[in-house]
């Protein structure tokens, strides 16, 4: 039977978690499954108010056009792109004097720590946090936590137009090295400088006058960097919210909507295996940082091979390796997996949580590009040191079976939205400065 694909009132759930058994599916598994859902008030996200179209528009030509490269070969996109289903696909990624998208990139540049993210549904307000570390969060109201501290520009719009300020001051991912352009010359903390430069590339081309003005009703030349953060939050949560799942449909009543399989993997990680414990609520994550024995490698923050995640942010020695809960929603085409991408499959990140302690010691270098695999970290000292700061959680073994991990796998597939498998109407033909688009 198709599925359709569409978000109902809630009332629906609890319509299917009453109604007689003749209705479909198969009782026992909805029956088993309804008190999961409804200790874990398991709900639909609701939907959102988009941005204007020629909001979209700005951010999508900001999104796309490496002239907010220090060396204008890097854009937003060449990390977190549309036919990347909103990253790039690598297991780290690749900054500053490489070339292509995706998996393909090459040609030198730098190596980039940590994987990067997808960008799918970051517009809700429940999101506090951004980055694998967290160095970004706070709200309109609260106000916003940044690696810039008092020059954090005002009127940003969202935690998510807060994030799109950093990776444009980032030596490594898009602005360069001192002496190759007039933005890699300024000092690191020189935040104000960096931005207000990228202001005035802007400013010289005479495409953003009009995308501004449509947009805002202001003049390029009156405009912010926070005005640029805006728009590309935009255009993020324009393109790239994707909620009408099968477990959506579910949830709204449709009992066929999930296979059999699906839903013991849904009994299976709302209940045994207690994935939601971190990965629960609408987003799929707590927002909170664990230590879940990931294996260290690549050029590491803290010397080669090593990431102390949030406790770079921190400071606190026991956030050492622990880094934010990623969301779930669209994650099958979001490959690879964990903060440095270290599972190529779904099925491998599920199955390291049966036994972390012993799928850290006996982790399977051969997965990592051939150029990772002499980085990881696997020396007894090593693994003592990452599993100094476990989460407790997850220090104890889960009595689950092959045949279970295959059915958390398959429930994480209706967490996917049919919409969010192709995305290619996303890439503009063109951007304002002519520069090539990845």
């Amino acid at each position: 039977m198709p599925r359709a694909f569409r978000l109902l009132p809630l009332l629906g759930l609890i319509v299917a978690c009453s109604a007689d058994s003749k209705t479909g599916g198969t009782p026992s598994l909805d029956d088993d499954l309804a008190p999961l859902l409804q200790a874990a008030n398991v709900a639909p996200l609701p939907p959102l108010n988009m941005p204007s179209a020629e909001m979209f528009a700005l951010g999508q030509a900001l999104m796309f056009d490496k002239e907010l490269g220090g060396n204008r070969d890097m854009s937003c996109a060449t990390c977190h792109h549309p036919l990347e289903s909103t990253t790039d696909h690598r297991t780290l990624s690749l900054g500053q004097g490489a070339a292509g998208r995706g998996p393909t990139r090459g040609g030198g540049g730098v190596d980039i720590p940590r994987h990067a993210p997808d960008v799918f549904n970051r517009g809700y307000p429940a999101w506090g946090t951004m980055f694998w570390d967290a160095r970004v969060g706070g709200s309109v109201q609260q106000g916003f936590t940044t690696p810039a501290g008092a020059q954090t520009p005002p009127g940003l719009s969202s935690v998510l137009a807060a994030q799109a300020l950093f990776p444009i001051t980032s030596r490594d991912e898009m602005r360069g090295a001192p002496g190759q352009n007039e933005l890699a010359d300024l000092a690191d903390t020189n935040f104000t400088g960096i931005w207000d430069g990228i202001m005035t590339r802007l400013r010289a081309i005479p495409k953003y006058d009009t995308l501004f003005t449509a947009a805002y009703g202001l003049s390029v030349h009156g405009a912010t960097i926070a005005h640029v953060a805006n728009a590309i939050a935009a255009f993020e949560i324009k393109a790239w919210t994707r909620v009408n799942t099968p477990f959506d449909e579910y949830l709204a009543g449709n009992k066929d909507a999930l296979t059999d399989q699906e839903k013991r993997g849904a009994i299976l990680f709302y209940g045994t295996a207690n994935c939601a414990k971190c990965h629960g609520g609408p987003l799929f994550t707590d927002q909170k940082f664990h230590n879940i024995a990931i294996p260290q490698f690549g050029p590491g923050t803290n010397g080669p091979g090593v990431d102390h995640g949030r406790e770079n942010v921190t400071g606190t020695p026991s956030e050492r390796y622990a880094f934010r809960t990623p969301p779930l929603r669209n994650v099958t085409l979001t490959a690879p997996y964990m903060h440095n991408g270290a599972y190529a499959t779904l099925r491998a990140a599920v199955k390291h949580y049966v036994n972390v302690q012993q799928a850290l010691a006996g982790y399977d270098v051969t997965q990592l590009p051939a150029a990772l695999q002499a980085t990881v970290r696997s020396t007894p000292q090593d693994v003592t040191d990452i599993l100094a700061t476990l989460d407790q959680f997850v220090a104890t073994p889960l009595t689950i079976n092959d045949a279970d991990v295959d059915d958390i796998v398959a429930f994480l597939g209706a967490l996917t939205d049919p919409a969010a498998a192709d995305l290619s109407n996303e890439v503009p033909a063109s951007v304002p400065s002519w520069l090539p688009i990845d």
